[in-house]
């Protein structure tokens, strides 16, 4: 489709790695804790279940990278990430591949209540860290996150990878930054269905190679649930449902693009209407935002059998963006003039983990640095507080960038 400012996709996977590899002055840190120049780059799994293979395997697509260590709490998981990965050594405890000295940067691909003591132990044991969103379960362990990198000058990428996107960064440039659409005064996004919370258990009692207790780590303790472990999203010892999972990719975007990161307000309102199977999440939500820029963002979720589609819209004063992972739609407001649709058929995750090894050899920003993605993530908390807690929760912007300016 014709566009106002074509540029290739070859131009923006180039242009967006290189701008933003580009060298930043090294941290005061040893360099014996830095990627030895000129040397292949050494992984380590921590998380090697159907999304943590997943992730490996673009890893896997850089020449001068080797995965040399796989870590799971589950055998089965275990195996069948060194089956593609051959020559990975296997560990049951993620403190002991942290220990390994020929592992430079980790992938974490767990429950979102290992997040945050893994990422922060990684990055104390002088590895780079790419960490699956939500960065956090809580905001103290965002915030505790956000210290450990600054404190450390490690890389840490938050798999947020619609900010690695071409087509997201093309739709940035040409119409964002160009403030095509005016004064952007309402974000719309939505995110229904999605087959990884209604999982069905292969197994009925605790399976041989299953490490419960260590599955749990900082969670409270209790008896082995198969929901827990293939649901955990549904659960909010665990994960926080479709607000702090889905939500934060979403919000994200929103965040990046209107240029304003921290809410005023958050409202959340749903119910267990159709999984009524132990889980704590909502199964049908609704959220609202208010921002003191001026501007409100919304985010509506249904598993209900049926409900499907995902997109985010930024409706401005001229004109609306529709964007989500294979396209986006501009549509002035003017009525005589015709929308502008840019297809991307592709997997954002590529070009993510792309952007992170580049920065890893530079000791550069990724797109997703610990920031952004942390305040992406407190964002959904906030949510998902008030849709616990059944009421408005305020916020104060200024306060906590205060709380992390020490």
């Amino acid at each position: 489709m014709p566009h106002d400012n074509p540029l290739t996709r070859r131009a923006f996977v180039v242009g967006s790695a290189g701008a933003l590899a580009a060298a930043a002055p090294l941290p005061a840190m040893s360099w014996a804790r830095v990627p030895r120049a000129n040397a292949r780059l050494r992984l380590g799994l921590i998380g090697a279940g159907g999304r943590g293979r997943y992730v490996m395997s673009f890893f896997q697509k850089d020449p001068e990278l080797d995965v040399v260590a796989v870590c799971d709490v589950y055998d089965a998981n275990r195996d069948q990430a060194i089956a593609k990965a051959p020559g990975a050594r296997p560990y049951g405890d993620y403190r002991q591949l942290l220990d390994a000295k020929d592992v430079d940067a980790v992938l974490i691909a767990t429950p979102d209540h290992w997040h945050a003591p893994i990422a922060v132990d990684a990055m104390r044991a002088g590895k780079d860290v790419y960490v699956e969103k939500p960065l956090a379960h809580s905001a103290e362990e965002g915030r505790r996150i956000v210290r450990a990198q600054k404190e450390t000058g490690r890389v840490v990428q938050v798999g947020l990878q619609q900010r690695s996107g071409p087509h997201y960064l093309q739709a940035k440039q040409e119409y964002i930054d160009t403030k095509r659409l005016g004064k952007i005064v309402y974000v719309r996004t939505w995110w229904h269905g999605n087959a990884a919370r209604v999982v069905r258990p292969p197994w009925t009692t605790q399976p041989a190679g299953l490490d419960w207790k260590q599955w749990l780590g900082p969670a409270r303790a209790r008896p082995f649930d198969p929901k827990m472990v293939v649901n955990w999203r549904s659960y909010f010892d665990f994960g926080g449902g479709t607000i702090t999972d889905l939500f934060t990719h979403w919000i994200d975007v929103a965040h990046w693009y209107v240029g304003e990161d921290l809410p005023a307000a958050a409202g959340a309102m749903g119910g267990i209407y159709q999984y009524a199977d132990g889980r704590d999440a909502p199964d049908t939500v609704n959220v609202l935002l208010d921002y003191p820029g001026g501007w409100s963002a919304s985010f509506a979720a249904s598993l209900a059998p049926g409900a499907t589609g995902a997109g985010v819209e930024l409706l401005g004063t001229e004109g609306t963006l529709y964007i989500d992972r294979g396209r986006f739609v501009y549509t002035p407001t003017q009525k005589d003039a015709p929308p502008v649709t840019v297809p991307w058929p592709g997997d954002q995750t590529e070009q993510h983990v792309a952007n992170f090894l580049a920065c890893v050899r530079s000791r550069g920003t990724p797109n997703s640095d610990v920031v952004s993605g942390y305040r992406s993530c407190l964002t959904t908390l906030l949510a998902k507080q008030s849709y616990v807690e059944k009421r408005r929760v305020a916020f104060d912007p200024a306060r906590e960038r205060a709380s992390l300016s020490d």
